[in-house]
């Protein structure tokens, strides 16, 4: 019919985002932890523990098992905090993200899979840093949220598989 819109089915387009999924991961003393990129794009920068979700993978389910893979640390996926999804957020193509807040259950930190180190870091330390993507954005972002809102999220609900 005529006037009508047109509805395009999104199973034949090619071009689609891509899924990421990010933790928030902060320690006892509010430090967050990041990861440096061990390769491009933004190799040497540092961002949120995080990566594509897999086929058939749920977002809490990716959140637990890419923090484990970048930081060595079993993680237990809490509140969603945020969808970020400019499509020039990613050099490599649109990228939409998804970032859930986590907290540490057990492991020792240590850089691994594409991060080339992890660590803990104040908001003070953070202000020094050179950020990938647009995770200074984020960070940013969810501290301020933390400071107007006096901060009280759930608790957490899934943990990576073993």
């Amino acid at each position: 019919m005529r006037g009508e819109p047109v509805t395009r089915n999104p199973y034949k387009n090619p071009k689609t985002p891509k899924l990421t999924v990010d933790a928030w991961i902060r320690d006892a003393q509010g430090r967050l932890l990041l990861v440096k990129r061990g390769r491009p794009p933004f190799k040497g920068r540092w961002g949120l523990p995080g990566g594509f979700c897999e086929w058939r993978e749920t977002t809490e389910v990716c959140c637990a098992r890419e923090a484990q893979e970048e930081t060595g640390l079993k993680v237990r996926v809490g509140a969603l905090l945020g969808v970020y999804s400019d499509p020039d957020r990613d050099p490599r193509g649109h990228n939409v993200t998804v970032l859930y807040e986590a907290k540490p259950v057990k492991g020792k930190v240590q850089g691994g899979d594409d991060a080339a180190e992890a660590g803990w870091f104040t908001p003070r330390e953070l202000r020094r840093l050179s950020f990938a993507f647009d995770h200074g954005k984020i960070i940013r972002e969810q501290l301020r949220k933390r400071r107007t809102a006096g901060h009280s999220r759930r608790g957490p609900t899934a943990c990576a598989p073993e």
